[in-house]
């Protein structure tokens, strides 16, 4: 057997005066060792090898992969809520008031509570904050509200001692708690040993709050956040998902060390797809330690609006689509009460997709049979074939799919008439000019039409030509294009349809599209790859699970080998706008974040036509970017306001927004203050950040560039530094745009 050193066999923390029997879930095989303070036990290294070695390697990281089951879990006390997979999943906020302010943070808890969260959450900076926190605590009993509180704790281990009196959770954030100081200094460790020994300082600062907390039954969150890894964590793992799960390990080993196991944790991120890998890197972990402990889901500083719900929705969606998480925050840069909706709808989701409800698990049980290979460790995404141009062909097919993900918008004859087809290219995101339509950097790559317009309609046909000669793909059923060829059109046949017809297209057809709804059988999906169609569009069959067929799909191709480009044809039927978001982010991107898709089509049916052209596209480019695959906008890490806050963040976001919105491809961080901002600016190329009131601190990447910038100045000393670095462009008039096409 491969010898390790004691401190990368050692595995649970354990004081000399007890013993194993205060753990729970399955012993592993550990040694003990002597430290120069007592004798402790730690989780075994994952870096060493020690953990594969002792435990074996991780094997699953859900409860089941085929249906939707949640996650086992002990029940974790929280006041009169409670934590676990016996219970419905719990909804929670985060007051923005001044916590120092009793009466307007009693208030703002009241209306929270109304609308119906199960827990708010409160920022406590020192002491003044921690006394406060007790007047509110008893405030809101004197008006009948015992919702719980949660203090959140950054830097000040004396005063979560203070606060854990008053609430009945505590948030401590172990890139901070204890070894945080905000610095991204390099430490070098020669050994493992040398990283193993500065937990003795994390054990002693941590161990206090563990005992209170214990004695009293208070609640704990051990709430990693991606863009807070403390130094020491960086240097080691690096800024990775695997850093924040030892990180969240090291903090859970003190606190099972002293037999307190009424805790939850947290895995958060502003980049959805680290955040969805942490979180599941942390439960196979758990699987594979035997241990049960709660997840509490969010995508941290996600932004407003359909953004931050898009967002929220692909990270939170995610997780819940595979029975992960009880219990969720989406985090907006809103007030607080205008969380509630999504995250209670989220929250009613995931329900309703548990095999507990009889029509979900009779979906999934129709799924045909696979095997699930994915490998959650790592990411890799699937890229689908591009088109290419052909000499033969009259338009340029190159530009009917993009490679970063593709967006096909939906057009009805009614959008072909002459007094629509201005709003049309305008609704399809096209430059004009003199009326043409040219692609722009967010244009709809390709159109889907049911119905086409016959050839006698001269205008229609003429607006579908020019859309085409600006390399806009125009995709049509087959059937239809047989009745009426539509030149250089793609022709969109079932799958048994294009095996029957060997992939032969009708006149004026110039590539094939086939649609499948991920019933069909192995061998017809296979023949997929000798029929080499243009695109895939995968429309999963109402009485099939839509996560698990399209997992099946994807598996068949990759073992076949089939790199045809694949989109998502998702159809809706809702006039909510914030609903569509939430439905798209969670079951088109539950997909996208495995990297499984190139791209994606929401067509609104049942004749409703509530929503915009327009809005359907912008939602869909929004899925592309949140899912990190096609930037079309600026990205903007906005953090959703809380007590800390030193400016009115809504407000300031707008500014920027208004002022920096333009610039794909670059991300602004947006930070109401320093305790987690320079960390989550780990994904911004540029960040603002309060300092004290009234004066910002700018950032390039990590580093702060401009400091103590009054603030009435901060937004165009922004634009300044974007200049600097040479990532800005002036934003195009209309005369411009005009006269750019025309040229």
């Amino acid at each position: 057997m491969t010898k390790f050193s004691p401190f990368a066999l050692a595995t649970v923390v354990v004081l000399a005066s007890q013993n194993a029997s205060a753990f729970t879930g399955p012993m592993p095989k550990a040694i003990s060792f002597s430290s120069k303070s007592s004798l402790r036990m730690w989780t075994p290294s994952i870096k060493s090898g020690a953990r594969d070695e002792i435990l074996g390697p991780i094997t699953n990281y859900c409860e089941d992969l085929y249906s939707v089951v949640r996650r086992k879990t002990r029940t974790v006390e929280c006041g009169p809520i409670k934590f676990g997979s016996d219970h419905p999943i719990v909804r929670q906020t985060m007051a923005t008031t001044d916590t120092a302010d009793v009466e307007k943070s009693i208030e703002q808890i009241m209306r929270c509570a109304d609308k119906g969260f199960d827990l708010v959450r409160i920022t406590v900076q020192g002491k003044r904050e921690a006394n406060a926190a007790m007047k509110i605590r008893e405030g809101l009993f004197q008006k009948g509200y015992d919702i719980p509180l949660c203090a959140d704790m950054h830097f000040q281990p004396k005063v979560a001692l203070m606060v854990a009196d008053a609430v009945e959770k505590i948030r401590i954030n172990p890139g901070n708690f204890a070894d945080g100081r905000k610095d991204f200094e390099e430490k070098v460790y020669e050994t493992e040993d040398d990283y193993v020994k500065e937990r003795e300082y994390l054990f002693s600062a941590m161990l206090p709050l563990v005992e209170k907390c214990k004695q009293l039954n208070r609640a704990m969150r051990i709430g990693t956040n991606h863009g807070s890894l403390s130094s020491r964590v960086l240097s080691f793992y690096g800024d990775t998902p695997r850093g924040m799960v030892e990180s969240a390990i090291e903090f859970a080993d003190i606190c099972r060390s002293q037999d307190y196991h009424n805790f939850v944790f947290s895995m958060k991120a502003s980049n959805p797809l680290v955040m969805v890998q942490s979180y599941r890197l942390l439960a196979a972990e758990q699987y594979r330690l035997g241990w049960d402990y709660p997840l509490h889901l969010g995508v941290t500083e996600a932004g407003e609006g359909e953004d931050g719900r898009m967002k929220s929705a692909i990270g939170i969606g995610t997780l819940l689509a595979d029975g992960i998480g009880d219990t969720i925050r989406v985090s907006l840069t809103e007030d607080p009460e205008f969380e509630y909706e999504p995250c209670s709808k989220l929250a009613k989701m995931a329900t309703s997709r548990l095999a507990i409800t009889p029509q979900a698990d009779a979906r999934q049980k129709a799924t045909k049979k696979y095997v699930d290979t994915r490998d959650i460790t790592t990411f890799e995404r699937r890229k689908g074939k591009t088109l290419e141009k052909k000499e033969e062909e009259s338009v340029d097919a190159s530009g009917f799919l993009n490679q970063d993900g593709s967006v096909i918008s939906a057009v009805t004859l009614e959008m072909l008439t002459k007094e629509n087809i201005p709003y049309l290219y305008a609704g399809l995101g096209c430059k004009t000019a003199v009326g043409m339509p040219f692609k722009d950097i967010a244009t709809s790559d390709s159109i889907f039409l049911r119905k086409v317009p016959p050839s006698t309609d001269s205008v229609a046909r003429t607006a579908l030509r020019r859309l085409a000669e600006v390399s806009v793909g125009l995709i049509a059923p087959a059937d239809e294009l047989e009745k009426d060829p539509l030149p250089n059109s793609i022709a969109l046949m079932s799958l048994e349809d294009a095996i029957a017809k060997n992939g032969k297209l009708p006149a004026g057809a110039i590539r094939l599209a086939v649609t499948i709804n991920g019933d069909e059988d192995d061998d017809d999906i296979k023949k997929i790859k000798d029929l080499d169609p243009a695109m895939v569009m995968l429309n999963t069959a109402p009485h099939v699970s839509t996560l698990h067929a399209s997992r099946r799909v994807f598996e068949i191709f990759k073992a076949e080998g089939i790199q045809t480009s694949v989109i998502h044809h998702y159809e809706v039927n809702t006039e909510e706008s914030d609903d569509l978001a939430l439905e798209i982010g969670t079951r088109v991107g539950s997909l996208l974040t495995d990297g499984l898709g190139d791209g994606v089509i929401v067509e609104e049916v049942g004749g409703q036509n509530k929503l915009a052209l327009d809005f359907l596209r912008k939602a869909s480019f929004s899925l592309l970017q949140g899912c990190r695959m096609r930037s079309t906008k600026t990205e903007f890490v906005s953090c959703p306001s809380c007590g800390r806050t030193l400016f009115d963040l809504q407000e300031t976001t707008a500014k920027i927004t208004e002022a920096t919105g333009h610039l794909p491809g670059v991300t602004v961080a947006v930070m109401g203050c320093i305790v987690n901002g320079p960390g989550e600016m780990a994904d911004a190329d540029f960040g603002y950040v309060g300092t004290i009131p009234g004066k910002i601190d700018l950032y390039y990447g990590k580093e702060v560039v401009r400091k103590s910038i009054p603030e009435e100045d901060a937004v165009n000393e922004l634009v300044d530094l974007i200049k600097e670095y040479g990532m800005w462009k002036d934003k195009e008039t209309a005369d411009e745009e005009e006269e750019l096409v025309a040229a």
